[in-house]
Order: C-alpha cells, then sequence, then structure tokens
C-alpha cells in the first residue's frame, strides 16, 4: 500500500477489511453451530502479513471458537479457510501446522513426566524420530535432527529469558512460566503465522510486559500474529489492526482508536454478557 493510500484509508471499516495486499490468513464464512447455539456466523476476514492482529469482543462472540475452526480443531459447517493462499479447510491441524500456520491455547498443558526442554521438542515439525522405520533406515539422520532440535530448543529459551528453566519438570512451572514456555515451543515449529489464544489471560504483570515484549520482537524478525485478548490496555497498545467479533460474525474492524471510540463497540460490549 502506498503511502497516499495509508494516508487516505479509513480508519474503520464496517465487518472485515477485506482488500488487504499480501494476505497470509483468509477466513471466508465461517459458520458452526453446536446444536441450536450458533458460536460463528459468516465470519469473515484477513490477516495481512507482518502485522500484529488483535481480535477482541464480549464474551461469547465466537472468538476461541473462530481459533478452533480456523486451526482445524473443529470442523466448520460453511466457509473455507486459506493459509497463504492454499485452502486448508479440511486439513487436520498438524498439516495446517505444515502450511506455516501454529496456535497457542488459552490455558496451556502441562506436560507430565517431561522437563521444560522436553516439553519445548513437542513443537517441531516433521520430526523423523516420530517414524518407528526411521529409526532403523536413517538412524544418524534421526539422532542429528535430535541433537539440532535440542540445541535450538535451548537457543529459544535463552532468547525467551527462562534457559534456567529447561531442566525443571514443567508440572513445576506457574501459569506464566508455561505462557512463555508456549510460545516458545511455538517459534520451534517455524510458524509464519501465530494465533495466541488470551496469552496473558491470568499472567501477573511483569510477565504480560515480558510476553508483549516477546511478541513485538518476534513480528519484528518477521512473524505475523491474531491475538484473542480480553486485557483491552495490553492488545489496543500491541495490535494494529483490531477485528471486533460479536454474536460469531466481525461487527468492525480498524485501528486501536477508532475501534475504542466507536459506538457500536461499546454497545456490542454493554449489550452482550458480562466480562
Amino acid at each position: 500500500m502506498s503511502e497516499q493510500e495509508q494516508q487516505t484509508a479509513p480508519e474503520i471499516h464496517e465487518g472485515a477489511n477485506l482488500s488487504k495486499p499480501n494476505v497470509v490468513l483468509e477466513v471466508d464464512g465461517l459458520k458452526k453451530a453446536f446444536g441450536g447455539l450458533v458460536a460463528t456466523d459468516d465470519a469473515s476476514f484477513q490477516v495481512e502479513r507482518g502485522t500484529i492482529t488483535g481480535l477482541i469482543g464480549p464474551n461469547g462472540a465466537g472468538k476461541s471458537t473462530l481459533f478452533n475452526l480456523i486451526s482445524g480443531f473443529y470442523d466448520e459447517d460453511d466457509g473455507t479457510v486459506r493459509v497463504n493462499g492454499a485452502d486448508v479447510t479440511d486439513d487436520e491441524p498438524h498439516e495446517i501446522a505444515e502450511h506455516g500456520l501454529i496456535r497457542t491455547f488459552q490455558t496451556p498443558r502441562k506436560l507430565e513426566g517431561m522437563t521444560v526442554r522436553e516439553a519445548m521438542l513437542v513443537g517441531p515439525q516433521t520430526q523423523l524420530g516420530e517414524s518407528f522405520l526411521s529409526l532403523f533406515t536413517s538412524g544418524e539422520e534421526v539422532q542429528q535432527q535430535e541433537r539440532a532440535n535440542l540445541e535450538d530448543a535451548q537457543r529459544i529459551l535463552e532468547q525467551f529469558e527462562i534457559g534456567h528453566l529447561a531442566t525443571q519438570p514443567a508440572t513445576d512451572l506457574s501459569g506464566g512460566q508455561m505462557k512463555l514456555v508456549e510460545l516458545a515451543r511455538a517459534m520451534l515449529a517455524e510458524p509464519e503465522v501465530l494465533l495466541l489464544d488470551e496469552p496473558v489471560a491470568g499472567v501477573n504483570p511483569t510477565l504480560a510486559n515480558k510476553l508483549r515484549d516477546h511478541i513485538a520482537r518476534l513480528n519484528e524478525q518477521g512473524v505475523t500474529f491474531c491475538i484473542i485478548e480480553h486485557d483491552m490496555e495490553f492488545i489496543m497498545n500491541l495490535a494494529d489492526p483490531i477485528i471486533v467479533l460479536d454474536q460469531g460474525s466481525v461487527l468492525v474492524e480498524g485501528t486501536p482508536d477508532a475501534v475504542r471510540n466507536d459506538d457500536r463497540v461499546i454497545d456490542a460490549y454493554l449489550g452482550g454478557p458480562g466480562e
């Protein structure tokens, strides 16, 4: 987009802005109902490469359901999802991950019986050692890859300032530390676009600031983010654009300031279920 186009672009759109350049994630008409409850209703939006896109909305707006649909954990009733132009609508989560889309969860899993370093090794895609046959036919390659993954895991833990936790049992970590480990583990998969589901929920302010700084750092290094978050101060100071969901569909999309002051957004929050 040229500088002149950026200056004249509207600060807020009714519904999503569906005319973005260089789209890495495209969601088109996603629908999902659970019995008589419509969770996602014709939701459409785009995530532009290189952005930190915020996804907000009142409780019950369909945000987590949308992430589950995009990442292959739920089957949609209708609609399509494209990652880097490839239709991944009917793909399994690991297949979608191979296209470069990784997601984290609101409540990270504490992997029983694993150290933090071992839990990190769940992250890399297409590990040769996962194939029983490879252990016999490509044993040296398996060992080389495992050594490389261990080195990468330790390097990323150090980048996240939690290298000292590498040998700690994963079950001994606090909720905030687990959020850091989950973000670090996601980076082992070398994502192009990373979906974060409430990354600072239940996290103390010091760790929340660290998470914000790491997200900003990774974004500068080329990772695109789409983030669900209820902490308005956190997301408004980090993301641009902001997409607002209400009753399963996109209400508006715009800059943080425009969204914050939009009457439709205010009405959606005040009129929706309590936070």
